[in-house]
């Protein structure tokens, strides 16, 4: 864990000579998805290390763009320009630059301005890097090898053009033996380790050194407020993580009770802090929820209003049968404890499960638990995580508003 700057001079080689780049050829002529796969490559040079930057080309010589080259990763090229582009200091801060642009033109961000996102990756066509803001400070999560020699120009954009004075930027364990590379935790000097951030009237403290994303679920924010102004009576909270859910329903809606669940003693303790600092009541229960729910469901308890949002469940293709399992099991645990006429909002952060199986797993679950369901509404992430049309993976987060009786 290293400390630097709060203004850390770029890499002036960082980006290297564009016109001497590494050239892979394509097998074919590709689809505009910025991901591709290795079997559609066809010449590449040898002894290219995790995340080189080359220029990718066509079999007829014509020019694509610049990407990440990583062989050792699924995605073994993740694409950031196209055409002519070359990928330099200048093309990233006018991709950073269009996507502060865009969320300031969105309303609903500006009136949150305290914490949303700032880069969705291939929504941003910025692929394998995800930035968030908490006031002064960025958090920057770096998914591809090929950011990690771009860290210091990247800081450098993002602070002039956002004007914050803060950073925090991390390549996790995970994604560092995907590719290959070693891990990274960076601070600026004098970073704070959490931040009080206030959405919808709530306050929250963001433990930015949390293993949750960036420390916080921005993508949620609409989803909260309209879960609040739905939310009725008794209200449970599964995997709360930070109580976003119930402490906005808390704030904005008309509830009687509150009761959030997470088997994460750190994040239940971040829930209990955002209990105290907005000086609300909430049950909180440490347990696994699948436990929970069926020990609760066996004692005859039900709620109004019922709210799950786990983690995700499928991280790779490998994962998804499992996956499945468990959210099926997870909605027909949380359908038996919805009273009838009582309402539920069920969400997958699961980018490779698609709506589709999401409704089919919940029918199911349905017609196991024994309740009659109508979807009152589909929604996603707050519009700070705009969607790739060429790239449906971009479209991660799936929350289906249920009505049960």
């Amino acid at each position: 864990m290293t400390r630097a700057a709060g203004r850390e001079a770029p890499g002036a080689d960082a980006f290297g000579d564009p016109t001497q780049r590494p050239v892979v050829q394509l097998s074919s002529h590709p689809s505009p998805h910025p991901l591709l796969r290795k079997h559609m490559l066809g010449h590449v040079p040898r002894g290219l290390g995790p995340g080189t930057l080359v220029t990718l080309k066509t079999p007829d010589g014509g020019v694509l763009g610049d990407g990440f080259y990583n062989d050792h990763s699924e995605l073994i090229v993740r694409r950031l320009t196209t055409g002519d582009v070359r990928f330099d200091r200048a093309a990233l801060a006018g991709a950073v630059d269009r996507a502060v642009s865009l969320r300031e033109s969105l309303p609903d961000v500006v009136e949150a301005a305290e914490c949303w996102r700032v880069i969705h990756a291939e929504g941003d066509s910025l692929s394998g890097l995800i930035v968030d803001r908490y006031g002064d400070v960025v958090v920057i999560e770096l998914h591809s090898a090929g950011w990690v020699p771009l860290i210091d120009d990247l800081v450098a954009v993002l602070h002039e053009r956002l004007g914050t004075v803060h950073h925090q930027v991390t390549l996790d364990e995970r994604i560092s033996n995907l590719e290959r590379v070693t891990k990274v935790r960076r601070y600026s000097e004098g970073c704070p380790r959490s931040v009080v951030v206030r959405e919808h009237g709530v306050r929250y403290r963001v433990d930015l050194e949390l293993a949750h994303k960036t420390g916080f679920f921005c993508d949620q924010r609409d989803n909260r407020l309209r879960f609040a102004r739905w939310a009725r009576g008794d209200v449970l909270d599964v995997c709360c993580h930070a109580g976003g859910f119930s402490l906005c329903a808390a704030e904005n809606g008309q509830t009687d009770s509150l009761t959030a669940v997470d088997l994460d003693e750190k994040a239940l303790e971040r829930a209990r802090e955002n209990a105290n600092l907005n000086q609300r009541r909430v049950h909180q229960v440490h347990a696994d929820a699948f436990d929970w729910m069926r020990q609760v469901g066996g004692a005859g308890r039900s709620f109004d209003t019922v709210v799950v949002d786990p983690p995700k469940f499928a991280p790779t293709r490998r994962d998804l049968d499992k996956a499945e399992g468990k959210y099926h099991d997870l909605n027909r645990l949380a359908l038996k404890l919805v009273a009838p006429g009582g309402r539920l909002l069920t969400c997958s952060c699961s980018g490779l499960m698609s709506r589709e199986k999401l409704v089919e797993l919940v029918r199911t679950a349905a017609r196991k638990s024994g309740r009659s369901v109508r979807i009152l509404a589909v929604t996603g992430a707050a519009p700070d995580h705009p969607v790739l049309l060429e790239c449906p993976e971009t479209e991660y987060l799936k929350a289906l508003w249920l009505a049960v009786e």
